[in-house]
């Protein structure tokens, strides 16, 4: 059972529940679900504005501290996040990459121009065997996603041979005078991004066609075969899935889908990301909830091709999306990051959770200085943002054991005649054994109160933390670069019961302690 069954709800509908009434959370600890993959919480480095060059990348020679050219207290600050996975090259980006441009001495390799992105040079200095040398620093896995939009079967399957091939092959060889004598584990790889965009502007049929035809040529080892992930659609449209599903789920091992959340929902105009109304905030809540119904309408036509469930839901982009920020480089996507994007961040986690048996995977665009960032740098200053905190807070939910949760009596936040609900939950049980539970409270100006039960199991106390602040604005900035972070939180049971208080604009992670 999820935690909410609507995204949207008129007002008039709660309008008959008692003002006092009080949220109940009901958590049935021992009906456990399906496990919450740790790839939800994968991230996404992509060749745009300063996300991987100054953000991540700062090359040998700099004075900036770095482990063979990668920023230490970048790699630093996202290994404290347990990163699982990280996709890159792109994005756009992915489908005008020639991955034979990446390698070899860096001071030989061609410059570009990054079309899709600002249209700044790109020097290639960051290619196969960095990225691979970054994901093995943070732990992580890889996903590559490889260009379909401007290359070729045989330059696709030669990458995969480069990365993954064994023993004597000339690709192998040539991996081995470049740095790296033994195969690179290649946990994922994706034929084209956004084929209905940027991708090619294609339709599904044809996208699927050239997908059959070319992981047909993509070859690896047994021990080292990545799962394949087809390009899928975006929004209300079901078709990619639908006919990807039917057509190409032979060879698939997941379908992608990108969401966006824009506060006015609207490409030319989508709202401040700072000093923004509370208008903007009840609509960023509002559309960021949609990806349950997304997800549901997509999941209904898996459940119908492939009832199996052999086929993953990708949601590998995701996060919000404002106007740039003021005298940047607008290809370069650079936004300032608030409370609101925690709340957004940890709103879609619970719906990702909720649909565990499906939602294998998900990248937040994106993990650096682009979009919703999960760290900002300034060349060689450094700060971590609200999501950021929501990401460290939600660690304990990676490979948990999803549990079913139910709201009762839930309050509900609205503007003009329209609503969400006003508290969002998940529930699981961690590796470590214990019972972790996140609350979201929508609302920007009202705590609630929220009873929390767990049949055949005593609560005596919880013990987590919490993220909120006085302005929904709240963001960190490198004059003051803690002005908003999580604050330790804990509460004990009274006369039998377990009332947590949720302040307003808030996220809590906690453990329930017996």
């Amino acid at each position: 059972m999820h935690a909410f069954k609507s995204t949207v709800l008129a007002l008039g509908i709660l309008a008959a529940l008692p003002s006092f009434a009080q949220v109940s959370l009901t958590i049935d600890a021992a009906k456990p679900g399906p496990v919450i993959n740790k790839n939800v919480y994968g991230q996404f480095a992509e060749h745009l504005g300063t996300g991987i060059y100054e953000g991540l990348w700062v090359g040998t020679d700099s004075k900036i501290p770095n482990t063979r050219g990668w920023r230490k207290d970048v790699v630093g600050a996202l290994k404290a996040l347990h990163v699982p996975l990280v996709r890159w090259p792109g994005g756009c980006f992915a489908d005008e990459y020639h991955w034979r441009d990446g390698i070899g001495p860096r001071n030989k390799r061609p410059v570009k121009v990054n079309t899709n992105w600002g249209g700044v040079p790109e020097n290639n200095a960051v290619g196969t065997h960095e990225f691979f040398d970054l994901v093995e620093m943070l732990g992580a896995d890889a996903y590559v996603n490889g260009n379909l939009g401007t290359g070729t079967p045989q330059e696709m399957a030669e990458w995969v041979e480069y990365m993954t091939s064994e023993g004597k092959s000339s690709l192998a060889e040539l991996r081995a005078k470049n740095g790296h004598p033994a195969p690179f584990k290649v946990a994922y790889f994706a034929v084209g991004n956004e084929a209905w965009g940027c991708g090619g502007n294609m339709k599904p049929e044809y996208y699927t066609s050239l997908y059959n035809h070319y992981t047909t040529f993509v070859k690896a080892p047994p021990n080292n075969r990545p799962k394949l992930i087809a390009s899928g659609g975006t929004g209300d449209d079901t078709a990619w899935t639908d006919v990807l599903s039917r057509d190409a789920g032979r060879v698939t091992d997941g379908i992608s889908f990108h969401y966006y959340t824009l506060p006015t929902g609207k490409w030319d105009k989508k709202g401040a990301a700072i000093g923004f109304p509370e208008s903007e905030w009840f609509s960023t809540m509002a559309g960021t909830l949609r990806m349950d119904d997304f997800i549901r309408k997509n999941v209904a036509v898996l459940d119908k091709n492939d009832p199996k469930k052999k086929i993953g839901f990708y949601v590998d982009e995701w996060g919000t999306w404002y106007d740039v920020e003021p005298g940047t480089n607008p290809g370069f996507l650079f936004q300032r990051n608030t409370l609101r994007d925690a709340v957004v961040a940890a709103l879609n986690f619970n719906i990702f959770h909720a649909h565990a048996d499906r939602v294998r995977m998900t990248n937040i665009a994106q993990m650096v200085n682009v979009l919703q960032a999960m760290i900002i740098t300034d060349k060689d200053k450094m700060l971590l943002t609200p999501t950021y905190y929501a990401f460290q807070m939600y660690v304990p939910f990676q490979d948990a054991t999803s549990l079913p949760v139910t709201l009762a009596n839930n309050t509900t936040y609205g503007m003009n005649g329209q609503g969400v609900p006003g508290i969002s939950a998940s529930a699981a049980r961690g590796k470590d054994g214990k019972l972790y539970v996140a609350l979201v409270n929508t609302n920007p100006a009202q705590a609630t109160d929220v009873t929390m039960d767990v049949p055949g199991q005593a609560v005596a106390s919880v013990r987590g933390q919490v993220l909120t602040a006085e302005a929904m604005d709240a963001h960190n900035t490198f004059d003051k670069p803690q002005a908003i972070k999580p604050a330790p939180f804990s509460a004990s049971a009274a006369g039998g019961k377990m009332t947590v208080k949720v302040p307003a604009k808030a996220v809590m992670v906690f453990a329930v302690e017996g």
